[in-house]
């Protein structure tokens, strides 16, 4: 069985080392009128997706496995916000980063084998860690793309590695 310790290392890598890591570089390299740009009406903004994944972050976890105070309104997640700055949505997510770390880390190993109820669903503690991390990978990809339509460069994510390599 998978230890919490284990789990909540994983978090940390797929969520802030690759997501945030990932999203910071999309961030710099994209100026504030592409931030909230909308290529259609069926493709949130990338300020909208940032809005969005930590909306959701802080529902599931600090709400659904903290059991703070669940005061999320989706929908203005997605609404125009072109007045906040790249700057903003930094410390929101740097924010957002001590808070999940610290309801993590103060956790009882139980919480991931009990049931919580967020959004109609019922889900482990477990679930819920694995949905924000699908969720934030899902929407970081989404910025991605976002960020290479707009800017026609490469992000670099992997330049440090040979991806060719299967013995590394």
């Amino acid at each position: 069985m998978v230890q919490k310790e284990e789990i909540i290392s994983q978090f940390k890598k797929r969520v802030f080392d690759e997501s945030y890591h990932r999203i910071f570089i999309c961030l710099n390299l994209i100026n504030d009128e592409q931030l909230w740009l909308n290529v259609n009406p069926e493709v949130p903004a990338i300020g909208n997706l940032i809005l969005h994944v930590c909306g959701n972050a802080r529902q599931w976890i600090l709400s659904g496995i903290g059991g703070k105070r669940d005061n999320r309104d989706r929908d203005l997640e997605f609404m125009d916000h072109s007045d906040i700055k790249k700057a903003e949505l930094i410390f929101l997510m740097e924010n957002l980063r001590v808070n999940l770390i610290q309801v993590l880390n103060e956790m009882p190993a139980n919480k991931l084998n009990e049931i919580h109820r967020i959004q109609g669903f019922s889900e482990s503690g477990f679930s819920v860690i694995i949905h924000v991390i699908e969720h934030f990978s899902y929407h970081t990809g989404q910025i991605s793309t976002l960020t290479k339509l707009f800017t026609g460069k490469e992000l670099g994510f992997y330049n440090s590695k040979n991806l060719n390599d299967i013995n590394k």
